[in-house]
């Protein structure tokens, strides 16, 4: 019997707090897991200890073992030029500093807002605009969410909220099903949009207590995903979806251009054809923000266009996104390019 035992417990998944608890946050852990040498890379520890390497094991088996250019690698891997500085590039690239009008909140658009609901993420991205932010100064607990809630309630203009971080969703489910609720509970909000990396690299975290509290008001729930490139796509993913989908979300992708990840025409059809066929609607293509420790990611504004141009002469026009820059004082995204149909 306790043979029996054991092996049932084996074949139980991991629910996706375990696997958020055993990230990898070493250097070497990870190439090991990769079968490379840190000869073959120019791997920072500096790097790493100015911004913590933290990166989820669901998705460090998507990359190719062995493949120091892997794309997914790439995003992840602190390295030395993260160290040295660059010219614009500043730790609060789109000043959201200015735009922080109670803790807990950034309101850089007229009709929404954003809540950092978590300081927390499962994967810290080499290129996240915010690395640097003051999480610390932005913590809440339920009493102190009463700040914020008020000033969502005072502000008639607003008719959508969006959960933001870090990573929203590496809250607990009771916490933002109670947000949630205190929010649909604000008679001008009408949809929550949730703009979320962790159901990509755990995608565990889109279970029955997510599903129960993210479509239980009468707020219209749209879950926003981050994926880069098609190899981040797998069964897991494509189930993950299939579960938003069968509970009427929309599902959305906005995706970030990065040189040596996805900066060619080939690479974001590639994408674009994978992410509708697990019922994933392109949705924006973002210049690098210029974040300090970012600069070995970006690529010229005149070669994104080119590639984008490129792009648009492979997909039908619903599948192409709309490539946006973010640019400090905006009331939206700006768009770069005019999408053909």
């Amino acid at each position: 019997m306790p043979a029996i035992i054991a092996s049932q417990a084996i074949d139980i998944q991991p629910s996706w707090k375990t696997e958020f608890s055993q990230c990898v946050s070493s250097i070497d852990e990870l190439l090991a897991c990769l079968q490379l040498k840190p000869g073959q890379l120019a791997t920072s520890h500096q790097a790493a200890r100015d911004f913590p390497l933290r990166v989820p094991r669901p998705f460090i088996e998507r990359m190719e073992v062995g493949n120091p250019n892997d794309p997914l690698l790439a995003q992840v891997l602190p390295v030395l030029q993260e160290t040295q500085p660059a010219v614009g590039f500043s730790s609060d690239p789109l000043e959201e500093t200015r735009h922080n009008p109670v803790p807990g909140i950034v309101h850089k658009y007229g009709n929404r807002l954003l809540l950092i609901v978590s300081p927390s993420c499962a994967i810290n991205c080499r290129y996240c605009f915010r690395r640097h932010f003051p999480y610390q100064e932005n913590r809440q607990n339920k009493e102190q969410w009463q700040q914020a809630l008020l000033y969502i309630g005072k502000s008639k203009e607003i008719n959508e909220v969006i959960f933001s971080g870090g990573d929203p969703l590496a809250a607990n489910d009771s916490f933002l099903g109670w947000l949630a609720e205190q929010i649909a509970n604000i008679p001008h909000i009408k949809r929550l949009r949730i703009h979320s990396r962790l159901p990509v690299v755990i995608p565990s975290r889109i279970d029955e207590s997510f599903l129960s509290w993210a479509t239980a008001t009468r707020l219209v729930p749209i879950m926003v995903l981050h994926i880069n490139h098609g190899n981040e796509i797998n069964p897991s993913v494509a189930d993950m979806v299939q579960k938003l989908s069968a509970k009427g979300m929309l599902v959305l992708n906005q995706t970030v251009l990065l040189k040596g990840v996805n900066d060619s025409s080939e690479v974001l059809a590639q994408l674009s054809e994978s992410l509708y066929d697990i019922g994933v609607t392109p949705y924006y293509l973002h210049l690098l923000d210029p974040v300090a420790g970012a600069s070995h990611f970006d690529i010229s504004q005149q070669r994104a266009l080119q590639i984008y141009a490129q792009l648009q002469g492979e997909l039908p026009g619903f599948l192409v996104p709309k490539l946006v820059r973010e640019i400090p004082g905006e009331k939206s995204k700006t768009l770069m390019a005019k999408k053909k149909i």
